[in-house]
């Protein structure tokens, strides 16, 4: 297994004809492929332009959800396939898939009903698949679940089960399990050229973000997961592409575990605009949100809105005692969706676009996966890899990954989740080793956080760090947890890292610098 980025560049230029499938993306999309496809035996390398999950795969809601407004809206076979992925991921990465508790707190008669059914309907969907069934609560069961809702003219609530998760921690698990079958995959590392011998795609150029450096590969398979970027490869193929994808912003908050004083998340099915929204537990914090807001450009740092912050605040402050505002928010994020591009007439509504996925390949071969959740990741890969083997005439060869334990799988208990380092699996072992070993990297990179030294090594030395904000953002979130506290372990951490990397004091000034301008972007003012 090749953990530094050196050695694998090493030996994709020593080897550049070597691949059947080459992957462009290294998002929850892109790095699902990567598994699929090594794991079933078939040469593979991935090529990400910046950090693995940099971009939406790290800036979810954090659930593993059959998407209960898809059931409103009708789309019975997207709710069903969700949810039985949500099965398999439960089973398949169980150190950071749980079962989470949802209520939805109803206000009026009509709703207790209603909702009961719905609900009833989500669990028969998800067969022998569900991880809980759903119960109709009181008024009293809905207050000692959510010690800080809302009492005023509570009648009761409907409580559900669905997934809660970490999001970037899953990417870097899948990114050493494709390693870990064979697969070569690089971070910060950017597609700028395809390459073709008889007008089908063959290979690509690639650009090395931290060195400058290009190189060329060779494979039978070129798959374009880049998500909202994927309209930038379909250009590369016909320049005369038109945008098949449109972005919508979804904006999350950060706020304290106080908010709601217990363990059980809050769904709101119906807000002003008819979104939903949650308030879920999330590593001892709240996060509030979602927004469906349509823009126009494709960013790597989107910023939320004004008036994204404001919906979500008032909209959370209708169910909790105490009404969250601006100062209470630790961290503000904002993640782009691709979404289909409406037809003509369609108007701005996203929040109604279909979130399936897309998959289909192009007169040149090029395979292009976008949309879809990280709820089905897995499924969507699977269809991605079965039309390699047809476009690209690959073996023939079944799938692996229903029942494919993720890296680090272990089965962990709610009291160990009240600790950070549960997120590791059975990789803590080795972390608790590292501390031992160098008693310095025990303590503490903040008076206010568990996470030490240790953490920082091992993102360098078995998750491919290369940057601050790789460490900060999606090794250890504390940007997603705490961005003024992530801001004030960034020396310490900058100095661990440059040790590790063996670099000077001018690259730990740099990395604070950039930073800080980056985690300015997620404080409210």
């Amino acid at each position: 297994m090749l953990n530094s980025r050196k050695e694998i560049i090493q030996k994709l230029k020593a080897h550049p004809n070597d691949f059947d499938v080459i992957v462009i993306g290294g998002g929850a999309t892109g790095l699902g492929v990567a598994v699929d496809a090594a794991s079933r035996g078939y040469k593979t390398v991935l090529v990400e332009q910046n950090d693995f999950a940099k971009s939406t795969s790290s800036r979810s809601t954090k659930l593993v959800h059959g998407g209960v407004r898809y059931l409103a809206q009708g789309d019975i076979r997207l709710v069903r396939e969700a949810l039985h992925e949500r099965g398999r991921l439960a089973q398949n990465a169980p150190h950071l898939v749980k079962e989470q508790k949802f209520i939805i707190a109803n206000y009026r008669l009509f709703d207790q009903p209603f909702y009961g059914i719905g609900m009833k309907v989500y669990d028969a969907l998800a067969g022998k698949l569900n991880i809980g069934h759903s119960k109709s609560y009181s008024k009293a069961q809905v207050i000692q679940a959510i010690p800080q809702i809302k009492q005023d003219k509570l009648i009761g609530g409907v409580m559900y089960y669905d997934g809660q998760f970490d999001d970037s921690r899953l990417a870097i698990n899948l990114m050493q399990t494709a390693t870990e079958y064979g697969a070569l995959v690089l971070n910060y590392a950017k597609v700028t050229k395809l390459h073709k011998k008889f007008a089908k795609v063959n290979g690509v150029t690639v650009q090395d973000e931290l060195s400058g450096e290009t190189f060329d590969l060779y494979g039978k398979a070129i798959i374009n997961a880049t998500g909202i970027f994927v309209d930038q490869i379909l250009t590369m193929d016909v320049k005369e592409h038109k945008p098949s994808v449109r972005p919508s912003q979804g904006v999350h908050l950060i706020v304290d575990g106080s908010f709601l004083g217990g363990t059980d998340a809050i769904m709101i099915p119906k807000t002003s605009d008819g979104r939903v929204l949650f308030c879920v537990p999330w590593h001892n914090k709240v996060i509030l949100g979602t927004t469906d807001t349509p823009l126009t450009e494709f960013v790597l740092e989107p910023r939320p809105l004004e008036e994204e912050i404001d919906f979500i605040l008032e909209t959370a402050g209708k169910y909790l005692t105490r009404k969250p505002t601006r100062k209470d928010v630790l961290t503000a994020y904002a993640g782009l969706r691709p979404l289909a591009a409406p037809k003509e007439g369609d108007g701005d509504k996203t929040k109604e676009i279909s979130r399936s996925h897309k998959l289909f390949s192009s007169e040149s071969g090029l395979i292009t996966i976008t949309g879809g959740k990280w709820t089905t990741y897995r499924q969507m890969a699977e269809e991605t890899v079965d039309l390699a083997i047809k476009v690209a005439d690959l073996p023939e060869r079944p799938c692996q990954t229903k029942t494919l334990p993720i890296h680090g799988a272990k089965q962990t208990t709610e009291a160990e989740r009240k600790d950070w380092m549960y997120v590791y699996g059975s990789d803590q072992e080795k972390i608790l080793e590292l501390q031992q070993n160098d008693p310095s990297l025990a303590e503490r990179l903040h008076p206010k956080y568990e996470f030490t030294g240790a953490q920082v090594v091992w993102a360098v030395r078995a998750e491919m760090a290369q940057t601050l904000d790789d460490v900060l953002a999606r090794r250890i979130r504390a940007l997603f947890l705490d961005a003024r506290v992530a801001k004030e372990m960034a020396p310490k951490v900058a100095h661990i890292m440059a040790k590790e990397l063996k670099k000077d004091e001018e690259w730990e000034k740099a990395q604070i610098q950039s930073f800080n301008e980056l985690a300015d972007g997620y404080i409210l003012e």
